[in-house]
């Protein structure tokens, strides 16, 4: 594998945004997720639930409620607008104002041709879902609050409301309230001031499940009106509900971070009478869980400790793979940290700013394993704060060190460094060309000439940069008929061959000296989460979500003798079964048969001239080696070669031969920047 001295780098003081929504589309097999900054990402369920696509946030938009409405997304929030997410060009379709105040709750019919808005003044508002957009149709009768949640009766003919105290039952057809059921503001012998609904749901036997601030879950007669069963499962609030389809479980969220499950099972072996019962407590979240969703085979959960946490269901899932483990999503499928190998330094993304670091120096020496100390502290150089309320879609700094790029939703920003001894100074390149408006990735040439930018139209931009100008090169347009957003780039170190991947599988690649498009790799049903050109060779290597890894010759248009070799016997199942994307690739550059490559919990070294690890050898062993002959054996057995010491792994570069760096955000150092929890009393304290 070879000895590196290693940058351990653990101050990127990166927290993820809360989790506000979640939405499943059982058509799709996909999931939206709505952060507390306004951000949305869809990730799909069936490519080893990788966050395929998002949508930056916007300090004006925080988000309150999410729908899909058959395979279109939409969303509302405290501003008082709808919005449509575009999601093939990844951005917003269009906003429209609901004029009722700060949206609370929306919910789209079974047939996702109607939605229906909650809004802050009392109003439950209709809208039509046209193939264009949303048009409003009627009001239905108004509340005395804000309505906080709304849901629909599966054969679409009545929709309940929860608000303060009560919740109602509407006729969609006359939009009037025919039953309000009216809440117990009680919580063991004490009266709360009031009770809020923090969630509804209707089932086909016309039962109203409501959930609350008082820690119950009650199940209503929608015909009578009159309570069937109440569960207190929460000293504090039950702020979220989700039915299956098969409306035989359902799933409820509390503010102490416990999610419940309750399941329809039989009174007696032999009798046909079914009643609710509590089944299964789970504790995965530290924080509120503010979204629960049930798909088919998983509980789905999602609070303020920022973790996406899908927790299968072992009775639902056929074949007891890695499919049934328990997965925590915390950080994002994408790369937030780029690097400038000749001047060491690290650019981080935040949400609305960037932060440019210099790594520290050390003149010690040691032996393998021995933490050195600095000779040289790691230098903060450069705050730099967005001007307006978008948030940073994606940023770079060149291999130079002489240029940051970065982009938000309406504006791409140009900037030109200068290094005068230990200081810095930053000057803005302005009147840069219209058509440099919105980039999805940015990305520099290994000598800094060229600046490549992928749009959300599809296109691909090349820019000349010299000195303190630059120039407009070219423009790869898409592929005809199509608007597919590119979301990954790769430019060969030669300058001469770039990569790009779209929201789909495809990958296409491009002729830079001639301006072209070369070549298209084979699909593939799975989305690329990291690809790369290595140098000397200019083979491409892919990595998909489901964990497979290719090689492609650019200048041959086919796949390499090793990615043939691989694909025939197949990866080690250990590999195949890990849980988190690959999101870099890099390569060593004297060692031509080594491809770098990690996830957020592995770095890995593949060695191409070594045997593949079959399915009785030892992937990785945690364990240090006993002796030199133990050492030789694990060099020579396979050709890969992991490591799992820094976790959980953001970046990962190979700055020189020799040199590693290593970004690491550990989970504790996140959850002490969180707001305090819910103090539980334990026994015997």
């Amino acid at each position: 594998m070879g000895e590196f001295k290693v940058h351990r780098v653990r101050f990127f003081n990166y927290v993820p945004s809360g989790i506000r929504c979640v939405a499943y589309n059982n058509q799709s097999n996909r999931l939206a997720v709505s952060r507390t900054d306004g951000t949305v990402e869809i990730y799909n369920l069936s490519a080893n639930y990788f966050q395929e696509k998002f949508f930056p946030g916007h300090e004006s938009r925080g988000t309150e409620a999410l729908c899909w409405a058959g395979q279109r997304l939409f969303s509302a929030g405290l501003n008082g607008e709808i919005l449509e997410y575009d999601l093939q060009a990844l951005n917003i379709k269009y906003t429209l104002d609901a004029f009722g105040g700060p949206i609370w709750s929306m919910t789209a019919s079974p047939s996702g041709s109607q939605l229906l808005v909650g809004c802050e003044d009392g109003s439950v508002k209709l809208f039509e879902v046209t193939p264009e957009k949303i048009q409003f149709a009627r009001n239905f009768d108004r509340q005395k609050s804000r309505v906080l949640s709304l849901c629909w009766h599966p054969a679409g003919t009545h929709a309940a409301a929860g608000s303060l105290d009560y919740v109602s039952v509407f006729d969609v057809k006359s939009g009037s309230i025919i039953r309000k059921m009216v809440l117990d503001r009680q919580h063991l012998g004490v009266t709360k001031s009031r009770c809020i609904v923090w969630g509804v749901a209707f089932l086909s036997d016309g039962t109203v499940i409501s959930v609350d601030s008082v820690g119950k879950v009650q199940l209503w007669d929608s015909a009578t009106g009159t309570l069937i069963k109440s569960h207190l499962v929460s000293n504090a609030d039950v702020q979220s509900i989700a039915v299956a389809d098969q409306e035989d479980s359902f799933v409820v969220g509390t503010a102490e971070g416990t999610v419940f499950h309750f399941q329809l099972v039989s009174m007696t072996s032999n009798s046909s009478e079914k009643q609710w019962v509590r089944t299964k407590p789970f504790q995965h979240h530290t924080h509120d869980v503010r979204a629960v969703a049930h798909s088919p085979t998983a509980l789905i959960s999602g609070g303020t400790d920022t973790h996406l946490v899908i927790r299968p269901l072992m009775e639902r899932v056929e074949v007891k793979n890695y499919d049934a483990a328990l997965r925590k999503i915390t950080f994002p499928h994408r790369r937030l940290i780029s690097c400038s190998k000749r001047r060491q330094l690290l650019l981080f993304q935040f949400a609305h700013h960037l932060e440019l670091w210099r790594l520290g120096s050390t003149s010690a020496t040691g032996k393998n394993g021995d933490t050195l100390p600095l000779s040289k502290n790691a230098d903060h150089l450069l705050h730099l704060k967005t001007k307006g309320p978008e948030n940073i879609i994606c940023s770079c700094v060149s291999p130079c060190g002489s240029w940051i790029a970065y982009s938000t939703a309406s504006r791409f920003f140009l900037y030109r460094l200068k290094y005068e001894r230990d200081n810095i100074s930053l000057q803005r390149v302005s009147k840069l060309p219209s058509f440099l408006r919105f980039a999805l990735h940015i990305l520099f040439s290994e000598d800094s000439t060229k600046l490549l930018v992928a749009s959300n139209q599809g296109s691909l931009h090349i820019v000349h940069l010299s000195g303190e100008s630059f120039k407009h090169l070219h423009t790869f347009q898409p592929q005809s008929g199509t608007v597919e957003a590119m979301c990954l780039l790769a430019v060969s170190p030669d300058g001469n061959w770039l990569a790009a991947s779209g929201t789909s599988a495809g990958v296409h690649v491009y002729d830079l000296h001639h301006l072209k498009l070369h070549c298209t790799v084979p699909a593939y049903n799975f989305p690329v989460t990291a690809l790369a050109i290595a140098p000397n060779t200019n083979n491409l290597v892919i990595a998909h979500s489901d964990q497979q890894v290719f090689e492609f010759s650019i200048p041959e248009k086919q796949y390499t003798e090793w990615s043939r070799s691989v694909q025939k016997q197949g990866f080690h199942q250990l590999w195949l079964q890990r849980d988190t994307p690959i999101t870099h690739i890099s390569f060593h550059p004297k060692r031509p048969m080594h491809i770098l490559l990690h996830d957020a919990y592995m770095f890995c070294i593949i060695d191409k001239s070594l045997p593949l690890p079959n399915e009785k050898t030892v992937l990785y062993n945690p364990l240090p080696p006993k002796n030199e002959s133990d050492v030789f054996l694990r060099r020579t057995t396979h050709g890969f070669k992991m490591s799992k010491i820094y976790k959980p792994l953001l970046f990962m570069e190979l700055l020189d031969e020799r040199t590693l760096v290593a970004v690491e955000r550990p989970l504790d150092d996140i959850i002490a920047q969180l707001p305090p929890p819910i103090k539980k009393k334990k026994f015997g304290t």
